[in-house]
């Protein structure tokens, strides 16, 4: 997500290359809304950022605020419907907003509203619906629906005059403040702030609303700061290039791979990552190891990310295309192969088959995470225990399942330690299963309002 304020600035092409930056975040579906003070123009549909938008369509985006967004899907379909931002009329105007995470009591939200309000079947639909049905301008609004709403949400919103941004009391997902020379920024990572020549001023505080217009930023709380920041995000969703509580991501991931190395040792030749995402804890683990660092496998730059797929054959599929490996480099070699995390498996499998098949002689694979055993309610596409390879398996049956000769997993006192937050202010639960917010039965699965339509 990203949001700007920024008279005189075309904001429009400032969103566009945020959400370049955040295009990792989500591969689905992008759009960005755009005002001039008197009207709100959005445009979206599905694709990446640059399939999406030409020149000549963010020509036509012309304002001082703007808000967009690039989809990863975690409640309601992949579809046209569901992109965002989402809009909708007001009592005062219209109001066009962006949302990352997942909302843990839709139903209980969708019951609020009238028959035929929705135009989508997902949770940011919901919240948009609330937040557009009140008196009293939007502000008034947010503060009364977002005490309200439980779950992960960092949102970026706006009606034809101001600019706002929330995060829930959790702070789950990131959001932060940047500074231009004549205007401001919100983004869910740093490295927006970055690509766009803005100075990073704060993370946006976990229960905090901001407010930004032609008087500058307001900041107004609307519940207890409760932080659990996900752990995720530094093993897997975040550029290595963003800062978390003030710390690189990258540092974090080199550290976790010298950690790793102290706790699952083993002789071999050479160190390779599973590009891109490993490559930090790889380079971590051959500087603590000793073991040569090397590249095993040539990326295919234009496939996205496997992971965040939203179907299972797509994923498997993109697998193959994405990673060619190096014959040269591997063959007759005992390598170390060094991965963020396994969640369903299929990678992981992929690439020990394809190291075999050119000629490596070992392949013990490594994780920078724990094992991921427990669903995401909070806005990471595994919401069933059943999909996760080690919600069923023991660490030795995933090994075997795999075909490597070793597996080592990085433990979550290691990970957290690596972070240098405290344990209580981190969301663990796809790890140890310890949620910080209750989750409802009826309330579980990425196709819940699309089924109560049925």
């Amino acid at each position: 997500m990203f949001g700007v304020w920024a008279p005189g600035e075309e904001v429009s092409k400032l969103t566009y290359f945020g959400l370049y930056a955040l295009q990792h975040r989500g591969q689905e579906s992008a759009g960005i809304a755009v005002s001039d003070g008197a009207r709100i123009v959005v445009f979206k549909d599905m694709g990446l950022v640059a399939q999406v938008f030409e020149e000549p369509v963010l020509n036509t985006l012309r304002g001082h605020i703007a808000v967009g967004h690039c989809r990863y899907s975690t409640t309601g379909s992949s579809v046209w419907e569901n992109a965002q931002p989402t809009f909708r009329s007001t009592d005062d105007g219209s109001l066009a907003l962006g949302h990352n995470g997942n909302l843990i009591n839709t139903p209980e939200l969708a019951s609020r509203l009238r028959d035929g309000e929705l135009g989508a079947t997902t949770d940011t639909e919901v919240l948009t619906a609330l937040l557009g049905s009140g008196s009293g301008g939007v502000e008034r609004a947010a503060l009364d629906v977002l005490p309200l709403v439980r779950g992960a949400y960092s949102l970026v919103f706006m009606d034809e005059r101001t600019l706002y941004a929330a995060r829930d009391p959790q702070g789950i997902r990131p959001l932060v403040l940047g500074r231009l020379e004549h205007g401001w920024v919100v983004a869910s990572e740093t490295a927006a702030l970055d690509i766009v020549g803005a100075t990073m001023v704060r993370e946006v505080e976990p229960g905090e609303l901001l407010t930004i217009d032609e008087a500058g930023v307001r900041s107004t709380r609307f519940a207890e700061a409760q932080p659990k920041g996900c752990l995720f995000e530094y093993v897997y969703v975040a550029r290595p290039d963003t800062s978390i509580a003030g710390r690189s991501v990258q540092a974090t991931r080199v550290d976790v791979g010298r950690r790793l190395a102290r706790e699952h040792p083993v002789e071999a030749d050479l160190v390779i990552p599973t590009p891109e995402s490993g490559t930090p804890a790889a380079i971590g683990y051959a500087e603590e190891s000793g073991i040569p660092y090397g590249q095993g496998f040539v990326k295919n730059s234009y496939v996205g990310r496997t992971f965040i797929q939203p179907s299972q054959t797509i994923r498997q599929l993109g697998i193959r295309l994405k990673l060619n490996p190096l014959r040269e480099a591997i063959a007759g070699k005992r390598l170390i192969v060094v991965d963020d995390s396994i969640v369903r498996g299929n990678t992981q499998r992929a690439i020990v088959r394809m190291l075999r098949e050119a000629g490596a002689k070992e392949v013990h694979v490594r994780i920078s995470s724990p094992p991921v055993s427990w669903p995401c309610f909070y806005g990471i596409d595994f919401a069933t225990r059943a999909e996760l390879i080690a919600g069923n398996l023991s660490v030795e049956e995933i090994r075997a399942s795999l075909g490597a000769d070793t597996l080592g997993y990085i433990s979550l006192d290691e990970l957290i330690a690596a972070t240098r937050q405290p344990r209580d202010r981190l969301c663990r639960a796809c790890f140890d299963g310890i949620y910080p917010i209750d989750v409802a039965e009826d309330a579980r699965g990425k196709h819940l309002l699309e089924e109560a339509r049925k």
